[in-house]
């Protein structure tokens, strides 16, 4: 069945309040065409049971004891590895810390995602102060991603606005770039995989240091075009005045970790302390990265421009996927029902799943899923078919994967 696109003057428009902002979405109407009749946005939203849009403090704050309390499980087991006979053991001990710790610290990542989205409880002020603890624990800075997050939640898949994973148009490439010599070069193993390491290992620090990846308009209204700035940085292309004094207290969050820290390694070793955090702060990195390029990634799905880009188009160009056990329990589900999260942030996450099978049967074939695949090989595989992407004639970017290159 095929699915198009139809627009009309009357459908509800979200409005995303952030700190020293409160933007709507910029007017395009717009209906979706499925199931044989066209549903709006509004409609959608009625699907939805009206108790999905409440948020419970206790429930949110069991939740968060839970993580906290694995992962004081987890320091206390990995401060007991020295006692382990064998070098070997010890190691493969430390390995599996890490990784574990890395699967529950991503869990608290995600809770502080809810508290900057307003999710977490129906008290501000309670939002940001847990999500500021629990980010600046992780070394992010709660208030400026918060920010930039809700530009990507307003601007999601728009090829020059949306501030996260925009791809390269292949207009934009050099006119000497030969595609075929490039395959030939990109398809090298050591060259694909250090790109893929990068990617995995410092594309989180290099988005928050240097803004890479960002759309080209993606800045605050008034900032030019490939805007320049840093989530540590108060000046800049990326917030307005009143949001400059948020940016640092997003500092002072990272100082008084770094601190933490600090003092710890003079309690105890300062390898101790770094092995204690290093490897999962890693971790915790490496799947923010993996989440997000998965949900916002894939061959069939489009960017749009502004001929053709609606906040319910770039909403439904998210992809939800599947993580089985690890994403269902340790990352609170937001990898297998990020697609209605997109749709309205509000849903906290604990009822994301009974939104998302109430919107599937409205959405027909716009409801985009790739469960049937495993989670990790198809990042290996998407992060080595996707390159650029090319404007059609209706304002659609569409990625030019290598096997179309190929068979040109």
């Amino acid at each position: 069945m095929s699915t198009t696109v139809v627009t009309t003057t009357e459908v509800a428009q979200p409005t995303i309040r952030v700190k020293g902002v409160e933007s709507k979405v910029q007017p395009r109407p717009t209906q979706i065409a499925a199931a044989g009749r066209a549903w709006s946005l509004k409609e959608i939203r009625d699907a939805i049971p009206n108790d999905c849009f409440e948020s419970s403090l206790p429930t949110s704050l069991a939740y968060l004891a839970r993580d906290i309390a694995y992962c004081a499980a987890l320091v206390y087991l990995a401060l007991q590895i020295q006692y382990l006979p064998n070098a070997y053991v010890r190691f493969a001990a430390w390995a599996v810390y890490g990784f574990v710790q890395g699967c529950v610290g991503t869990g608290i990542w995600i809770l502080a995602h809810e508290c900057g989205h307003g999710a977490f409880s129906r008290y501000p002020r309670v939002n940001d102060f847990i999500g500021w603890v629990c980010h600046s624990f992780l070394l992010v800075p709660y208030f400026s991603w918060q920010i930039t997050h809700a530009r990507h939640h307003r601007n999601t898949g728009h090829i020059e606005k949306d501030p996260v994973f925009t791809p390269t148009k292949e207009s934009d490439l050099p006119d000497t770039h030969d595609h075929h010599a490039h395959d030939l070069f990109e398809d090298a193993p050591i060259k694909t995989t250090f790109d893929f390491i990068i990617h995995q290992l410092i594309g989180w620090q290099l988005y928050l240091s240097l803004n890479v990846t960002a759309g080209s308009r993606s800045g605050r209204l008034d900032a030019p075009n490939n805007p320049k700035g840093s989530h540590f940085n108060p000046l800049g292309d990326l917030w307005n005045k009143d949001q400059r004094r948020l940016i640092l207290y997003s500092d002072i969050g990272l100082l008084l970790t770094l601190s933490g820290l600090y003092l710890a390694s003079r309690v105890i070793s300062p390898w101790t302390v770094l092995a204690l955090y290093l490897p999962p702060y890693l971790w915790v990195h490496n799947w923010l990265v993996a989440i997000t390029y998965l949900h916002h990634t894939d061959p069939s799905v489009p960017y749009y421009d502004d001929q053709s880009w609606s906040f319910t188009k770039g909403a439904l160009s998210t992809v939800d996927r599947d993580f089985g056990f690890i994403g269902r329990h340790f990352m609170h589900d937001i990898i297998d029902h990020h697609v209605v999260h997109h749709l309205f942030t509000k849903i906290p996450f604990y009822n994301a799943q009974r939104a998302t099978e109430a919107i599937r049967p409205v959405l027909g074939e716009r409801y985009k899923s790739r469960k049937d695949v495993n989670f990790v090989g198809d990042l290996v595989q998407t992060f080595g078919k996707c390159e650029f992407v090319r404007r059609d004639g209706e304002g659609r970017w569409n990625w030019a994967t290598k096997e179309e290159m190929k068979r040109e």
